[in-house]
């Protein structure tokens, strides 16, 4: 048996070529995804300005719940504890300090507060932070010139920054803050971090500036940490140590840690679920084309376990191949989007990846197991056929589907109704993006499986028109007609492209277009003011003359049942005249600390109405239970919940926001766009959503090259026929395009239908509307596929046509 297969595979190496290719790019693919699961399971942050201090103690960052399941019949119960990280920095009070301080062995205890805090033009390395200069010893930061700060208006810069901004000890900067003003430098530290910018000022102003008065973010310590945790046993307060102290510096890390791993597994399997369609695809087209040499086996008395055998021995050769080079491939990959992330915000700067074998190990694994079951998978039906009927089966291929294949299909359609059904019902973008993805893969197995019942009914519709050309026209349906799988196997790489292309695509436009449309329509201030505009200057425009109202704006995400939900804090007076948020049930006119008003989304959610109590933890972790006043229609645009400002200002770390003005707005003050309101963080989701998906969608783009150029390149010995028996060159090329054409159609036709059903039932979930496609990125898609089909197509036909006829029929087939 293996040297059949090596014969085989050293005498077919173009067929072969194109499964090797697939193989090669899925096994890259999954590597990439594996070290970003690794990456997001054990990776660390390195710290930075908590470098300096062994032990670090800070709030905690955690919600945390416990579950307990009753079993009755005198088992035990189950206790189940979760826990899930808050949007904002936990505060300490400054009476856990001394705590610290009084524990044996420990030494060194500094307290830091730490508040956002930008000097000039803010141009510097990731976040500025301001701090009091007591907490200098954390990193440790020294002085190079001048001395501390003492008096309310100093300050004590770092290095990079002096030298970026051409400060030195005498100059005065304005620092923007909560509480902007101008503040004279009097030193500059000969140290400066990489990832963040350091402002020092006097521990009485950072105080006054954090607006967190008798409390502090962290508290650094030398000696044992197991006395620290002795010591703060019984408060809020958790202890790090290690590169644990990165976590604790770094809040956005453990946001993208949990990001990386529901990432990395939702790519990594919706890779390898793609890889599996389009090796089947691809090893599909090959034993198509082996079809006669596969009969004259069975002929000769090989039984269809031994040709199954063969094909599945020839894969597992092809994937030990494919696996490991793939696998290599992935490294960089993995790196890549390590890069992109970075660029976009989304992982911290300092979080390296974690190299390890073992992602490398199951992309290949994972490759040979695909490669084995796609051949598997498409040689039953060729291993199946009788030995009476196998060389005339070889020489005119049969276009039925079989029965076993239809059934798949129709039950695979049934699957792909019923997840399209759980799509329309779920509200949460975290349910409803790996759903939607995986509804427009399940839709395009279907069709795949009945592949070759759409295509003889495409063939008999496409037949019409292509018939009105003599030549060309009228030899593309003879073809189309008698290659029905043929035309299958190069329809569903396509169609997958265009499908996933456009579901990936225009679910983002689909969320974006409805939460700017609520936005653009619920604002009906005449001016939008922003971003980081401080409460004082926002009381400020209250005062001018001509101004009716004014609403600030805040921004944050709080914990319900420890699920993540959007809120915003807005001004309750004079609210009506700036914002409209489509008031269903209540009123907003009670808006205050102790009430609530919830969007009609999540109402239906936490199965809340007006005058019931809804029990929340604030970005700080801070626990409150207000009372709903109101539901309204417009979640998208303007959060899930609305609280009063000033409740929800005391709980976030930089308490500046956007201010909406009614009347006349005064003259120089930086304006914003009211789409703005929901788009920034919309857009930095969908930005990150497409560099991911890119990939999966660089891979089907691929494999339309890979199959179309296999199917094209096959077809040598009909181009040089079709030349003995008078056909031109021009006419054969003539034909090609119009068979390109009517694949094009095809696949365009399946891949919109697929994007559009599963969009529709998208939208219906998490917008309540229609889809929101652009009809002119529609079409783009639509000509991207069109082009990549007309190359895979001309190149490998013009080369197929390189040779003299005669030689070409005279060559072994």
């Amino acid at each position: 048996m293996l040297w059949l297969v090596l014969s085989t595979l050293r005498h077919r190496k173009a067929g072969f070529a194109g499964a090797f290719a697939a193989l090669l790019c899925a096994a890259a693919l999954i590597c990439a995804c594996g070290v970003l699961l690794d990456t997001g399971l054990r990776g660390s942050v390195r710290p930075e300005r908590y470098a300096g201090a062994p032990v670090v103690v800070t709030g905690d960052q955690f919600v945390h719940k416990t579950i307990v399941k009753k079993k009755g019949g005198g088992k035990k119960d189950k206790v189940k504890h979760k826990a899930k990280a808050i949007a904002e920095r936990a505060w300490l009070p400054a009476s856990v300090a001394e705590r610290v301080r009084t524990a044996p062995g420990v030494r060194d205890v500094v307290t830091e507060v730490s508040f956002p805090a930008e000097l000039g033009a803010g141009s510097g390395p990731g976040e500025s932070w301001g701090h009091g200069w007591e907490s200098a010893a954390l990193t440790p930061f020294t002085l190079r010139d001048g001395r501390a700060p003492r008096a309310d208006d100093e300050i004590v810069v770092d290095a990079a920054t002096a030298r970026r901004d051409g400060l030195r000890v005498g100059s005065r900067v304005r620092v923007a803050s909560a509480l902007p003003g101008a503040y004279r430098v009097v030193g500059v530290t000969g140290q400066s971090l990489e990832h963040q910018t350091a402002v020092f000022f006097s521990t009485a102003e950072a105080a006054r500036l954090s607006g967190h008065a008798g409390q502090v973010t962290a508290i650094g310590a030398h000696g044992s940490a197991r006395a620290v945790e002795d010591a703060v046993r019984g408060t809020a307060a958790t202890v790090h140590t290690g590169t644990d102290r990165g976590r604790a510096e770094f809040l956005g890390a453990e946001k993208s840690r949990i990001k990386l791993i529901s990432m990395g597994g939702a790519l990594g399997g919706t890779a390898l679920l793609v890889a599996v369609l389009v090796v089947c695809g691809t090893f599909a087209l090959s034993v198509q084309q082996r079809e006669r040499e596969i009969a004259l086996l069975r002929a000769v008395a090989a039984t269809p376990r031994q040709v199954r055998r063969m094909i599945g021995h020839e894969a597992l050769l092809v994937g030990l191949a494919a696996g490991p080079l793939g696998a290599a491939a992935g490294l960089p990959v993995a790196f890549w989007l390590r890069d992109r992330f970075r660029g976009l915000g989304a992982l911290p700067p300092n979080l390296d990846l974690v190299v390890s074998p073992f992602p490398p190990l199951a992309a290949a694994l994972a490759t040979l197991a695909a490669a084995f079951a796609a051949a598997r998978i498409t040689a039953r039906r060729t291993a199946r056929i009788r030995p009476v009927e196998a060389l005339g089966d070889a020489a005119l291929s049969r276009g039925g589907s079989g029965v076993l294949r239809t059934s798949a299909g129709l039950l695979t359609t049934a699957g792909a109704v019923v997840l399209t059904i759980v799509l329309s019902n779920l509200r949460t973008e975290a349910a409803a993006g790996p759903v939607t993805v995986l509804t427009a893969i399940v839709w395009t197995v279907a069709a795949a499986l009945l592949g070759p019942a759409i295509a003889r009914a495409a063939v008999a519709v496409a037949a019409v028109p292509l018939r009105l050309s003599p030549v060309g026209g009228h030899l593309a349906a003879a073809n189309l007609r008698a290659g029905a799988r043929r035309l299958a196997s190069v329809v569903t790489p396509l169609t997958l492209m265009i499908g996933l292309t456009a579901t990936i695509l225009f679910v983002q436009t689909t969320m974006g277009g409805a939460a700017t449309s609520q936005a653009d329509d619920g604002i009906v201030a005449a001016h939008v003011a922003g971003p980081k505009i401080p409460h004082d200057a926002a009381e400020r425009i209250r005062r001018t003359p001509g101004v009716t109202a004014v609403t600030e704006v805040l921004h944050s995400t709080v914990r319900v049942n420890l699920e993540n939900y959007g809120v915003q804090g807005v001004t309750p007076d004079g609210l009506d005249r700036t914002m409209d948020l489509d008031v269903r049930a209540g009123s907003l006119a009670g808006l205050n600390a102790s009430t609530i008003a919830v969007s009609a989304t999540a109402a239906d959610r936490l199965d809340v109405r007006p005058g019931d109590r809804l029990a929340l933890t604030l970005g700080d972790g801070t626990p409150i239970e207000p009372t709903v006043i109101a539901v309204y229609g417009r979640g998208l645009g303007f959060g899930d919940l609305t609280v009063a400002r000033d409740l929800l200002a005391a709980h976030v770390d930089d308490p500046r926001g956007t201010v909406l003005i009614a009347g006349t707005a005064p003259a120089g003050i930086p304006t914003a766009d009211p789409g703005t309101l929901a788009a920034d963080t919309a857009s930095a989701n969908a930005e990150v959503n497409y560099v991911a998906m890119a990939l999966i969608i660089a891979f089907t783009a691929i494999a339309v090259v890979n199959t179309l150029a296999m199917s094209t390149a096959d077809r040598a010995r009909e181009f040089a026929l079709l030349r003995l028996a008078g056909a031109t060159k021009r006419q054969i090329m003539r034909m090609l395009g119009w068979e390109t054409l009517a694949v094009v159609a095809v696949a365009a036709v399946l891949g919109t239908a697929i994007a559009l059903a599963t969009l529709a039932a998208f939208g219906a979930g998490m917008t309540g509307g229609a889809p929101h496609v652009p009809p002119l990125a529609l079409l783009g898609v639509l000509a991207w596929g069109a082009a990549l089909a007309g190359i895979a197509t001309a190149l490998p036909a013009r080369l197929a046509m390189a040779t003299r006829p005669a030689e070409t029929i005279s060559t072994r087939e």
